[in-house]
């Protein structure tokens, strides 16, 4: 495997993973969104739980490539039907834009707000109330 399909294959696993350890979990935001879905909390245990085999798949497709080619097609597939979940409950389908070539990547698109604050030299100081000096927190 090349260093950039070995990049790719960490960084879905840590998605898969995340996403499926909260699925399986079943923390708010998860109860909330297979409710969304009307799917039962075990439903979306289970999906969760396919996620999280195929992320470790991926992981574990270096050493062995049948693994891997079974875990990338499994999870192509739950996306799939992910996707069309979505649709069939009336979620828009994302738009498809380019990405910019500008120093911030996506967030110089536009139309995209610029959320991210401005700070001035002080300011991170003030809002961690922690002075420079002896770095204890400043009582107010």
């Amino acid at each position: 495997m090349t260093a950039a399909q070995i990049t790719l294959a960490v960084v879905l696993t840590l998605v898969f993973l995340s996403l499926g350890a909260a699925k399986i979990a079943a923390v708010p935001f998860m109860r909330q969104a297979a409710a969304h879905l009307d799917m039962s909390p075990g439903l979306y245990r289970v999906v969760g739980a396919l996620e999280v085999a195929g992320a470790v798949g991926l992981l574990l497709g270096p050493a062995s490539a049948p693994l891997g080619v079974a875990a990338a097609i499994g999870l192509a597939l739950l996306m799939t039907a992910a996707a069309a979940a979505h649709l069939r409950h009336g979620d828009p389908p994302a738009r498809p834009r380019p990405a910019p070539a500008g120093p911030r990547g996506a967030l110089d698109a536009p139309g995209v707000p610029d959320v991210l604050p401005q700070f001035r030299a002080g300011d991170a100081r003030e809002l961690s109330g922690v002075t420079p000096c002896d770095g204890t927190a400043a009582r107010r």
